[in-house]
């Protein structure tokens, strides 16, 4: 996806999701299934609102996507904060790779939701499980079926504000599970009191959680466990937001 301007803003637009509910449910995963990450991948990183907090706390880091904007906006911001050691791909996540293995994938934010063909998905798990070394952990989230029923029905959503506004509204298949969001944006051009409209079409797809868990199985993890909306409770028709976690190796070691 070419998030061409919509990358300009999207931190602000994004501002009040709970990024620090994301860091702290992957750190204590960790902790959890006895990993100490020396490489960490965030696959579909976006600016790296994930990314550099991780680089922040000591991690090495690579952040992966397929938008050159959303990179370049990332790199900024790791400059800006001094962050030189973070490591940026512009790649698909269907067949990313580096040179060497690694212990620790994440990918938050529901981007395994814009993969909306199933042999998309199966690449994504595959890719993972290659690029994880024996004994890595992937984590990822993605929305429910039941979180798009919610987002179809409550629509249309607004925001008005002094510096950005949008209209977005959401069209839903029932029958694939796949969501169009139609998003028209209005931003506050930097130093200027110009705005600029921005459109924007999203599309996302919702898979069973049972098949999502039996693709992982298949391209290769040996132990795939599922909690439910940033907590360790197991997932349920209410879920809204499913975390898996993925282990690559003998599932007797977790």
């Amino acid at each position: 996806m070419a998030y061409g301007h919509f990358a300009s803003v999207y931190d602000r637009l994004m501002e009040d999701m709970p990024y620090s509910d994301w860091l702290a449910f992957v750190e204590e995963c960790w902790r959890l299934y006895g990993i100490q990450p020396s490489q960490v991948v965030d696959l579909g990183c976006g600016t790296g609102t994930l990314s550099l907090p991780l680089a922040e706390r000591g991690y090495p880091v690579t952040g992966i996507d397929l938008s050159a904007d959303m990179l370049a906006m990332a790199r900024r911001k790791a400059e800006s904060k001094g962050l030189a050691g973070i490591t940026w791909l512009e790649q698909d996540m269907r067949e990313w790779e580096l040179p060497g293995k690694v212990d620790a994938v994440l990918s938050l934010c529901d981007c395994l939701n814009y993969l909306t063909e199933e042999d998309g998905i199966a690449a994504a798990f595959r890719a993972t499980w290659e690029g994880l070394a024996p004994g890595g952990l992937f984590i990822f989230d993605v929305n429910t079926e039941h979180r798009y029923r919610i987002y179809a029905e409550e629509q249309p959503f607004l925001l008005n504000e002094e510096d950005v506004a949008y209209l977005w509204y959401c069209d839903l298949e029932e029958e694939t599970m796949t969501i169009t969001h139609d998003l028209t944006i209005f931003a506050q051009e930097e130093k200027s009191d110009r705005f600029i409209r921005i459109e924007e079409t999203h599309e996302q797809r919702a898979y069973p959680l049972d098949w999502l868990r039996l693709e992982l199985l298949k391209a290769g993890f040996s132990r795939v466990d599922l909690y439910s909306d940033f907590t360790w409770n197991p997932v349920s028709q209410e879920t809204e937001r499913a975390f898996f976690v993925a282990f690559k190796g003998d599932p007797a070691r977790v």
